[in-house]
């Protein structure tokens, strides 16, 4: 899943800027080695201060993962520092994460990896989510697993210790309320509390008589089949690699890539 996102990122970056001197880079970090909660797109791209002539490189994008998977972020950023001054000339590179919501990962291993790879000119991005085009995507992943207002909605999310991962989780459960009009709980599927299954329980136990889940989840995995196994008279797709995930993605790295470039323009 995560390859074929890196690779509809590419596309997006190449039918915006057409030839443009964009060398996207893109790196995608997972948690473990089947991403089952939250793949973490690193997009690399490497910037240029503006569009410019037209037979400049397409955007390029690369995947590396943090944690058990590779390459590491640092691995990829190493690569591409290495290749520029083979080539003469040091790229900026720009890291998106695609992570859900932005706890140790995004706080503390993207920084020690870009840190650890000794790219000179690194920036990076805020993660994906919370965002309200991933609460669209869930909406629309609701109601085709049946869903229909009056149902009761179960937010869930693969967890976290890191409190501000938990904050970003309520607000990333607040956007998707605002998109249904209806009140959604939020659980937790491996690392927090409540958990999903329980939340289910309370709702039935409350005379609901149908309920669904919502997956806070990137791709399929561990995690995701969990969810089928909670109770919940259906449980949505994940968001998966959606037109919207993908315009979010280039979105965050070009503004980056704007960012650096006029900053190199001073």
């Amino acid at each position: 899943m995560i390859a074929a996102l890196a690779e509809a990122v590419g596309h997006e970056l190449d039918r915006r800027h057409g030839r443009c001197g964009h060398s996207a880079v893109s790196g995608t970090a997972g948690r473990r080695a089947i991403a089952p909660g939250y793949p973490n797109c690193g997009c690399t791209p490497e910037p240029v201060a503006e569009p410019v002539a037209d037979d400049c490189a397409d955007p390029a994008v690369r995947t590396a993962f943090v944690d058990v998977l590779g390459p590491s972020p640092a691995e990829v950023l190493r690569d591409l520092a290495t290749r520029a001054v083979v080539a003469g000339d040091c790229v900026p590179a720009v890291v998106v994460p695609a992570f859900l919501a932005s706890g140790y990962h995004v706080y503390q291993d993207v920084p020690r990896e870009v840190t650890d790879s000794g790219h000179p000119a690194v920036t990076v991005t805020a993660a994906m989510g919370p965002d309200p085009a991933l609460a669209r995507i869930m909406a629309v992943r609701l109601r085709a697993a049946g869903w229909r207002p009056g149902d009761a909605v179960v937010f869930a999310a693969a967890g976290s210790s890191d409190a501000r991962a938990r904050a970003d989780v309520r607000r990333a459960a607040a956007m998707l309320t605002a998109q249904l009009a209806t009140p959604v709980r939020t659980a937790y599927v491996a690392t927090g509390a409540p958990r999903v299954p329980e939340v289910v329980t309370q709702l039935r136990e409350s005379g609901q008589e149908r309920v669904f889940i919502a997956s806070y989840l990137l791709a399929r995995g561990l995690f995701h089949e969990r969810l089928h196994q909670a109770g919940a008279t259906g449980v949505a797709e994940p968001i998966g690699v959606h037109p919207a995930v993908v315009r979010l993605i280039a979105d965050r790295y070009r503004s980056a890539a704007r960012d650096a470039g006029r900053a190199r323009v001073r």
